[in-house]
């Protein structure tokens, strides 16, 4: 018994034993396992635990820059910035998004187009960067929301400067507007150059200078407690501010020239000859564009979108129209230069012209013709069968080699995003685009402006500010010069180059606009001013072809199918200080409708009147003057 009871102690002892040791040994192994742990958070992972430790009392804050401020040529304000108070949330901080909007609801409202916007751009964005949800609070939502703001970690009321255009629908197209950076501009832009900054230029002078007016971003590293509030800064590079733009455009006479267009679809472009400068760029309607800056309603953009004026389409810079007479002055030229013609050689107009050995028979706008014709009296009275016959002597090659040097069927250069370069037809791009071979009878009517020969306003205003100048094409500048603060403004200067054209052939076209409105023949006497003496030159540009045996009957005509009158013009003769191009879509004739908007423009910039009102409908006596 007593042997069995010293077994039994025996069993228990080393049971006691066995169990000791794994004891020890699985604390040995979690000793281990605790020191392993700790030398990997201490040695091996010790900066990026003292990154986030500092992180959590240091945080580094972009610090935008103020955008760039647009002027007019006379300092009055185009573009500005203005406070503006806006409500954010930081989606890393939203638990219960639908719920958070509810309560947010009740203190502020909240439209279905905030949260759509919302979401959009959290999607497009970081869940650390903070994303608008309501726009322009008020002072009492501003007071509101910080009395209930300890419930929401999430929300922030930010203070933004936002884009203002104080011209509205003056100014639309040519400035352009800002507006928020998608997805797309994410990708090109340097992000790192963007930080804080949630605006971009979307089109116009806004986006063409853009690296101008945006400035240059900084930042400041502040120290915050544990709810992430600010207890002081410890460094900070401040932000470089945009540089201001001073304009060549005139306010007043951007008005005016709206003005004077009325209601009318249209545009007008005029410059300065001497510098390249943009006096004015109108295109009617416009479309006002504010909203666009935060982001414009469906329903308000699906109303811009879907009116039959399309106001949102640039006409002055993008509206592709045949140039018909206006085109005229130019293939005189090209036909003084090239020794085809000289000033006195007399064409005669019987009112039609055939080629050799056609039946074909090209129509002067007088059915009876002019009779004996020189280049003055071509211009004057516009003469087709001059320019027929002129077109056919130098061909199609020789004609565009020429009026390629004014940027026909080019970009003008201007110094604004989007510009369109009309269409100047030859061999090489009827048989690129047609597959098809050139035919004489195009090159007839390439010589009065029509077919497939496209200008844009802004093209024409160029090419008649190089003969207003002497012959020097110069790139229209919408910007005169850059500011930055209190230092000297940057000139902008307009790229130009002599077109080399001999001085008494340039005089010779230039006579003869000169009689197109002073001349009681001149397709344009109803405009002749007591004041200063204008050169210009008038154009009627036809909608669609009408038939060899048909006559065009204006009042018979849809209206949106009527023919485009245009006006081309510079003054005062002696010493040229503005030129211009107008159209009128659909206007009918260029010395009844389109001329009259010239005069208007003219007398504003010249003589500081407004303009005269109304366009007025071509009577019959009106529509025996051709253009």
């Amino acid at each position: 018994m007593a042997g069995s009871w010293f077994h039994a102690d025996v069993d228990e002892r080393r049971a006691f034993t066995r169990r000791a040791w794994a004891a020890a040994i699985l604390a040995i192994l979690l000793l281990l396992v605790v020191v392993a742990r700790v030398a990997q958070l201490q040695v091996h992972k010790h900066q990026h635990f003292s990154t986030l430790s500092q992180d959590n009392r240091v945080r580094l804050e972009p610090l935008p820059p103020v955008r760039g401020l647009i002027y007019d040529s006379h300092g009055v304000p185009l573009a500005t910035n203005e406070p503006s108070f806006t409500l954010t949330l930081t989606p890393y901080k939203v638990k219960n998004a639908e719920a958070l909007f509810a309560e947010l609801a009740a203190i502020v409202p909240i439209a279905e187009a905030d949260l759509k916007r919302y979401e959009r751009l959290r999607r497009q964005g970081s869940p650390y960067q903070a994303i608008p949800l309501r726009l322009h609070l008020t002072e009492v939502e501003i007071a509101r929301l910080y009395l209930e703001g300890h419930r929401f970690p999430a929300m922030d009321i930010r203070t933004d400067l936002l884009r203002i255009y104080p011209q509205g629908p003056l100014t639309g197209h040519v400035l352009g507007y800002v507006g928020r950076i998608d997805e797309d501009e994410l990708k090109r832009i340097d992000q790192g150059a963007y930080r804080g900054t949630d605006f971009i230029g979307k089109t116009g002078l806004e986006k063409a200078y853009e690296a101008v007016l945006h400035g240059q971003v900084g930042y400041r590293q502040v120290e915050v407690n544990a709810k992430g509030r600010v207890l002081r800064t410890l460094e900070s590079q401040p932000p470089v501010p945009g540089k201001d733009l001073r304009l060549h455009l005139d306010i007043r006479l951007q008005r005016d020239a709206a003005a004077a267009l009325g209601q009318r679809r249209g545009a007008v472009a005029a410059l300065d000859p001497r510098t390249g400068g943009v006096l004015a760029l109108v295109s009617n309607p416009g479309f006002d564009p504010n909203p666009f800056v935060e982001g414009i309603g469906t329903q308000e953009y699906a109303a811009l979108r879907d009116d039959p004026d399309v106001p949102l389409f640039d006409r002055a810079l993008r509206g592709q129209y045949p140039p018909g007479s206006t085109i005229k002055p130019f293939i005189a030229l090209a036909g003084l230069e090239s020794g085809v013609i000289t000033p006195r050689q007399a064409k005669h107009c019987s009112g039609a012209y055939q080629l050799p050995g056609q039946s074909h028979r090209y129509r002067d706008w007088r059915k009876g013709g002019h009779g004996s014709v020189d280049l003055r009296r071509s211009i004057v009275e516009s003469c087709d069968v001059y320019y027929y016959d002129l077109a056919h002597d130098l061909g199609i090659d020789r004609l565009g080699d020429f009026l390629g040097k004014f940027h026909f069927g080019s970009k003008t250069g201007v110094d604004l995003a989007g510009e369109l370069g009309g269409l100047l037809p030859s061999r090489e791009w009827k048989q690129r685009v047609r597959n098809q071979a050139w035919y004489p009878g195009e090159t007839l009517i390439v010589g009065i402006g029509q077919g497939a020969f496209l200008a844009t306003p802004l093209q024409l205003a160029a090419a008649t500010a190089a003969l207003a100048n002497g012959g020097r094409y110069l790139e229209p500048r919408v910007a005169k010069s850059m500011e930055a603060g209190a230092d000297q403004p940057e000139a902008i200067p307009a790229p130009g180059r002599p077109l080399g054209l001999d001085p008494s052939h340039l005089e010779d076209v230039v006579q003869a606009m000169i009689q197109v409105v002073e001349s009681p023949r001149g397709t344009a006497k109803r405009i002749r001013s007591p004041a200063y003496r204008i050169a210009g030159k008038t154009g009627t540009a036809q909608v669609f072809t009408v038939g060899q045996k048909e006559t065009y009957k204006e009042k018979q005509v849809a209206e949106r199918k009527r023919d485009h009158a245009l006006f081309i013009a510079f003054a005062p003769v002696e010493d040229p200080r503005i030129a211009l191009a107008v159209v009128v879509e659909n206007g009918g004739h260029g010395g009844a409708v389109a001329a009259p908007v010239a005069r208007a423009v003219l007398d504003s910039y010249l003589l500081g009147t407004g303009p005269a009102g109304e366009l007025s409908e071509p009577g019959e006596e009106e529509a025996e003057d051709g253009d």
